[in-house]
C-alpha cells in the first residue's frame, strides 16, 4: 500500500494559494496546481496501516487508503473508479469538505495527516480532463416515477442514485438555478459554479429532469406529487437562527445567507448587487465562528469593506487536542480559513447585546459585554458576563451567522409528516417518514450538518426508496442492512 515507509520519507504538501493582495481582487477559485510527481509522493504518504481509520471518519465510506494507493502507483483511471464507487460528487467535497477522514488519520496521530481531500478533488479532475467521466444512462427503465424536492448535495445525490437504478426522477427546486446550497450558499472563491454545472449537463444526459422556479407546496400543490411512486424530500434546514435583541429591525443587520445568496446572484450576473447587502465601505461585523461567517468573512473583503470583524461567543479554541478530544474524533481546535488570512478581526468569549440605530432606523453600532464561560460537572455551562468589558463597535453591517434551526413547515403540515424532538422531519432507520412513500434525508431529516453528510444520506435513501419500489435493491448502502438513524 502506496510507498514503504513513505510517511516518514515525504512532508504533507498542500495547494499553493494566490498571494491575499491578488485573490481578492476577485471571486475566482486561488489555489494553484501541484504536479503529478508530488501527488504521488502524498498518495505515497498512506501507511497501510492495520486499521485506515479514515474508512470511520468519512461519513460516504470512500475507500481512502485504495484511492492512495493507486495515486502512487499513477493509475488514475483505477483512483477514479474507486472514489466514484461511493462518492457522486469528489468535486464537491474535494473542495468543500472539512475532511474528517484527514482527522482520522492515524499517520495524524504523530504527523500531520495525507492530504486526503486534495487527492480526492485532483483524481476527479484528472477524470474531467482526460474524458473519463461522461453520462451513463441506465439500461432499462423501470416504470416507476420519482420526485426530489430539492437539489442541493442530498437531493442530487438520491436523484442520480435513483436514475441508475431505473426510474424516472424529476428534481425540484424553488430557486432559478439547481445546486441548492452549493450553488447559493458557496462563495465562488472557494467553489467556481462551472462546476456545478459541468456535472449537471451529465446528470440531464443521463435522464434526470430538473425542474426550477418550482416551489412544491407553493406554486406547485402536494395534491400534484400524487402522479410519483416515491417522493424524496431534501429541502434542507433553512430556517435561519435569529438574535433577538433590541434594535435587531435596525436596516443593516442581515442573515448571512441572505448576504452570501445576494453576492452569488451578482456574481452570475443575475443582478445588480443592492447597497443594503454591499459591504462596499462599510464597516462589517459577522457574529458567528463557523464556516458561514468565514465565508461572509472572504466576501466582505472582496466587495470592499472598510473593516471586517468576526465575534463568537465561545471560549477561543485550543491550538491542539485536549484529553476530553482525542483521536479519532473531530478536533475542535483553532481553525483558520483561507478568508481569516485575507483580513479580519477575530474576538471570542464576547455577547451582542444590542443593535444601535440612527434616527432614519439605519444600522450604525452594536454593543457588547465579555463572558465567561463557568462550567460545573453535570451541569450545562453557564454565562457569566465580566463587569466592565462593555463596548461599542462603529458598524454599518451586521452579518448573523448563527445556524439554522431545523426544516421549514411547509411540506411537513401540507404532507401531515411527523417532526422528530428538533423539529426535523422524522425519518426512520430506511428514511422513510410516517407516509408510506413519502422518504427524507439530508439536512431536513438529520438537522445543518455538512455536504458529506448530504451526499451520503441522498445515497442511503436512494437504496430504501429502491427498495420501496422494487422489493430489493441493488444500489450500494455504507454497510450490511438498514443503518441507524443519525
Amino acid at each position: 500500500m502506496g510507498e514503504l515507509r513513505g510517511f516518514l520519507a515525504y512532508e504533507r504538501a498542500e495547494e499553493p494559494k494566490e498571494k491575499v493582495e491578488e485573490r481578492v481582487k476577485n471571486y475566482k477559485e486561488f489555489t494553484k496546481e501541484l504536479d503529478t510527481d508530488e501527488l504521488k509522493r502524498q498518495g505515497g504518504r498512506c501507511m497501510d496501516c492495520g486499521i485506515p481509520f479514515c474508512h470511520s471518519g468519512c461519513p460516504v465510506g470512500n475507500l481512502i487508503p485504495d484511492f492512495n494507493d493507486a495515486i502512487y502507483r499513477n493509475e488514475w483511471q483505477k483512483a477514479l473508479k474507486i472514489l466514484q464507487a461511493t462518492n457522486n460528487f469528489p468535486e464537491f467535497t474535494g473542495r468543500l469538505c472539512p475532511a474528517p477522514c484527514e482527522s482520522a488519520c492515524v499517520l495524524g496521530i504523530i504527523e500531520p495527516p495525507v492530504s486526503i481531500e486534495m487527492i480526492e478533488k485532483y483524481i476527479v479532475e484528472r477524470g474531467f480532463k482526460e474524458g473519463w467521466i461522461q453520462p451513463d444512462p441506465p439500461e432499462h427503465r423501470t416504470g416507476k416515477k420519482v420526485a426530489v424536492i430539492g437539489s442541493g448535495p442530498a437531493g442530487l445525490a438520491a436523484a442520480q442514485q435513483l436514475n441508475r437504478a431505473g426510474h424516472s426522477v424529476t428534481v425540484f427546486e424553488r430557486d432559478a438555478k439547481i445546486g441548492g446550497l452549493l450553488r447559493y450558499g458557496i462563495p465562488d472563491f472557494k467553489m467556481e459554479k462551472k462546476v456545478i454545472d459541468r456535472r449537471l449537463e451529465i446528470m440531464k444526459a443521463e435522464g434526470i429532469e430538473f425542474e426550477t422556479n418550482v416551489e412544491v407546496g407553493k406554486n406547485y400543490t402536494v395534491k400534484k406529487l400524487e402522479k410519483f411512486d416515491a417522493v424524496v424530500l431534501c429541502g434542507g434546514a433553512t430556517k435561519r437562527r435569529d438574535l433577538p435583541i433590541p434594535g435587531s429591525d435596525a436596516e443593516g443587520v442581515v442573515q448571512a445567507m441572505e448576504f452570501l445568496k445576494h453576492n452569488n446572484e451578482v456574481v452570475d450576473g443575475l443582478h445588480e448587487r443592492e447597497e443594503r447587502l454591499s459591504a462596499k465601505g462599510k464597516n462589517v461585523i459577522v457574529i458567528g465562528g463557523g464556516d458561514t461567517g468565514s465565508d461572509c468573512v472572504g466576501t466582505s473583503n472582496r466587495e470592499g469593506a472598510k473593516s471586517v470583524t468576526n465575534f463568537e461567543i465561545l471560549p477561543v479554541p485550543p491550538k491542539d487536542r485536549t484529553a476530553e478530544n482525542p483521536w479519532p474524533y473531530w478536533p475542535f481546535t483553532l481553525k483558520t480559513t483561507s478568508s481569516h488570512e485575507e483580513g479580519v478581526n477575530r474576538n471570542w468569549s464576547i455577547q451582542t447585546k444590542e443593535f444601535v440605530k440612527d434616527e432614519n432606523g439605519n444600522l450604525k453600532g452594536l454593543k457588547t459585554v465579555e463572558i465567561e464561560w463557568i462550567r460545573r460537572p453535570g451541569q450545562r455551562p453557564e454565562i457569566k458576563e465580566i463587569e466592565g468589558s462593555e463596548k461599542e463597535w462603529p458598524c454599518e453591517l451586521v452579518l448573523l451567522s448563527l445556524g439554522f434551526t431545523g426544516p421549514e413547515k411547509t411540506l411537513s403540515e401540507q404532507l401531515g409528516l411527523e417532526l422528530d424532538p428538533r423539529t426535523n422531519i422524522k425519518g426512520g432507520s430506511n428514511y422513510q417518514t410516517n407516509v408510506r412513500n413519502i422518504f427524507v434525508a439530508g439536512d431536513m431529516r438529520r438537522g445543518q450538518s455538512l455536504i458529506v453528510w448530504a451526499i451520503s444520506e441522498g445515497r442511503e435513501a436512494a437504496h430504501h426508496v429502491d427498495k420501496f419500489l422494487m422489493g430489493s435493491s441493488k444500489l450500494p448502502v455504507k454497510g450490511p442492512g438498514d443503518l441507524p438513524s443519525a
